[in-house]
């Protein structure tokens, strides 16, 4: 006959057990799985664009491909103003998106006579598979983008780089490394990588504690893309931008990147040429759909600013 008292210690040791396997589940596990998706997940969000070419809203284009600035292959399309083109403009698009999702800003800009190059980030549609960092590495695609529309395009400034979410931090990143940048349109940018994991998991997981966890996934992320968390912060990209110009975009009820981010960023900005936009909504980076004729109108306003010669736009960025 089996003693009480041993059952109770077997009882303990299975408990304890389980306990340490759920602690190393939500200690290692959990972390690492999401440090994968973020890194390497080939996942393509659905967009109504789907299947669709710049043909299909009856412009002109030509297949491109370039190398990023590290040397991984980007694939893209380059569509030609109807005429004498008034600059060019660099499209970005969010994470697990492609340049589809960037179709109908393009057409936008084709409209007011730019030059417009939609690129597919890093492993992702059509371009070269590499590690993902939510914007950090893929401000190199952003910059072989640039670098390839004026070597190889011969496109006209002003650049602008145009970005939604993760594609508005890359544009961000980008235009403060390069000179060659004119301005950027800003739409549903976060702070900084480390501000935005945290407040994703109190999102989306309020009732779990974020550290270790973000932690973790934020130091492991920033160890597979090689950069230092410090570096990937949008506050001093937007410093080293000044004095160009940038268009901050938010939505109104956006909870992911609500407008207080846009507000931060805009706040250390310097330009005169600088504009600020929140738009109604509440969907995250859905601002060109749910506030259409108004965003238009702060594009149309944004651009217009920056019709000056491009010697003379250098010369204001030059620090």
């Amino acid at each position: 006959m089996v003693s009480g008292g041993r059952v109770w210690r077997v009882t303990w040791h299975v408990a304890a057990i389980l306990a340490a396997l759920v602690i190393i589940f939500f200690i290692v596990v959990v972390p690492w799985g999401m440090t994968g998706l973020i890194t390497t997940r080939q996942y393509h969000f659905p967009d109504p664009n789907d299947g669709k070419t710049p043909i299909s809203y009856g412009l002109k284009f030509q297949t491109i491909a370039f190398d990023s600035s590290d040397g991984i292959l980007i694939r893209g399309w380059y569509i030609p103003a109807a005429g004498p083109p008034r600059g060019t403009i660099i499209f970005c698009h969010g994470q697990n998106r492609t340049r589809i999702e960037m179709l109908p800003e393009a057409v936008l800009a084709h409209g007011l006579g730019y030059d417009g190059v939609l690129l597919d980030f890093r492993n992702q549609g059509q371009s070269g598979r590499a590690i993902m960092t939510v914007g950090y590495s893929e401000r190199l695609d952003v910059l072989g983008a640039v670098d390839y529309a004026r070597r190889e395009l011969h496109a006209p400034h002003p650049y602008v780089v145009w970005g939604v979410s993760m594609g508005a931090a890359a544009a961000l990143l980008a235009a403060s490394e390069s000179k060659n940048i004119d301005a950027v349109i800003s739409d549903s940018s976060f702070l900084s990588f480390e501000d935005t994991a945290y407040h994703h998991w109190r999102l989306f997981f309020r009732h779990i504690p974020s550290y270790p966890m973000v932690w973790e996934i934020t130091h492991w992320v920033a160890s597979r893309g090689n950069f230092d968390l410090s570096d990937f912060d949008l506050r001093k990209a937007v410093e080293r931008i000044n004095p160009r110009p940038i268009l901050f975009v938010a939505v109104a009820g956006d909870r992911r990147m609500p407008p207080s981010v846009a507000q931060t960023l805009d706040a250390l900005a310097t330009s005169p040429g600088k504009m600020l936009v929140i738009l109604p909504g509440t969907r995250h980076g859905e601002g060109f759909n749910s506030g259409h004729e108004q965003y238009q109108e702060a594009v149309k306003q944004f651009l217009a600013k920056l019709q000056t010669p491009a010697e003379g736009a250098r010369a204001a960025a030059a620090p």
